[in-house]
C-alpha cells in the first residue's frame, strides 16, 4: 500500500512507520473531533457559529473599523446573540451599552486629569482635597458635603430620559429591549451640531466614538488599577515610573 500524502514535505510513511500503520492500537480506534480552523483573522466572528445575517448586522451598526475590518468579537459574543430568540435585539442593546458605557468612561477619564490637576492650583473647588482621585469622593463626605446624593438625583434624572426616549414600555411583550424606531445612542441630544448631515460622515462620527468610548473603558480600569496600587494620582505615577522613583503611600 503506497502513501502518496505528505506532512510539512515528509513523506506520510516516513513520518508514521509502517509498524505503527498496520498494527491496530487502542489509541487509534478513538474517534476525535475534527480540527477546526477559523479565518485568518482569529478576532473575528466564527462563521461556523455565527448566522450570516447576523455578521451582516452588526457590520452595518459602525465600529468596525481597522485594524479589524472583520469585527473584533474574539469572546465570540455574537454566537451567544445568534443562539438567542432575537439575535438582532440583542445586538442593539449590547450596543445600546456600549456607547452608554463608552460616554461615561469619556467623560471619567477627563475628570480623572481634570481634578487631579487642579487640586494643585488656587482654583480648586473643595482646598481640604488631595492626592488620587479615586479617594475625593470619600475626602468630601468627610467633610459633611451632601455630593452623592445630587450626583444620584443627576444620574437617575439622565437614564430616565434615555430609558423614556429608547426602551420599550416595562409593561409591554417587549420588555427589555429597545424601540424598533431607536437607534442606538442617539438621544437626539447634539447641542453643537457635531454630527453630519452626509450619511457616510455620520457613520464615521458614530465610529470614531465608540473607538474614543472603548479605548476610555480601558483607560478608566487603568486609572483605577494603578491609584489602588501606588496611591497617587495618575501622573505622578506614571512619571513616577518613567523615572523609577514611584513608592506606594498610604
Amino acid at each position: 500500500m503506497s502513501f502518496a500524502a505528505t506532512i510539512q514535505g515528509v513523506p506520510l510513511a516516513r513520518a508514521f512507520p509502517t509498524a505503527s500503520l498496520s498494527k491496530p492500537r487502542s489509541a487509534q480506534s478513538v474517534r476525535r473531533a475534527p480540527l477546526r480552523v477559523r479565518a485568518a483573522d482569529p478576532a473575528a466572528p466564527d462563521r461556523a457559529e455565527v448566522k450570516d445575517e447576523v455578521i451582516d448586522y452588526a457590520k452595518q451598526m459602525g465600529g468596525v473599523t481597522q485594524p479589524f475590518p472583520n469585527i473584533f468579537d474574539p469572546l465570540n459574543f455574537l454566537g451567544s446573540a445568534g443562539s438567542s430568540n432575537n439575535p438582532i435585539r440583542d445586538l442593539r442593546r449590547w450596543r445600546e451599552s456600549e456607547v452608554t458605557h463608552g460616554r461615561v468612561c469619556m467623560l471619567a477619564a477627563l475628570g480623572f486629569v481634570a481634578q487631579e490637576q487642579l487640586i494643585n492650583t488656587n482654583i480648586r473647588p473643595f482646598p481640604f482635597v488631595k492626592g488620587p482621585a479615586i479617594n475625593h469622593f470619600q475626602q468630601v463626605e468627610s467633610q459633611g458635603a451632601i455630593f452623592w446624593v445630587p450626583l444620584l438625583l443627576a444620574i437617575g434624572i439622565a437614564e430616565s430620559y434615555r430609558v423614556a426616549v429608547g426602551w420599550n414600555d416595562p409593561t409591554s411583550s417587549n420588555f427589555y429591549s429597545l424601540r424598533d424606531d431607536y437607534e442606538p445612542g442617539n438621544l437626539g441630544f447634539d447641542p453643537l451640531g457635531l454630527l453630519p448631515d452626509d450619511p457616510k460622515e455620520a457613520s464615521d462620527m458614530k465610529s470614531k466614538e465608540l473607538n474614543n468610548g472603548r479605548l476610555a473603558m480601558i483607560a478608566v480600569a487603568g486609572f483605577v488599577a494603578q491609584e489602588l496600587r501606588d496611591g497617587q494620582p495618575i501622573f505622578n505615577s506614571l512619571g513616577g515610573r518613567v523615572l523609577g522613583t514611584v513608592e506606594k503611600t498610604n
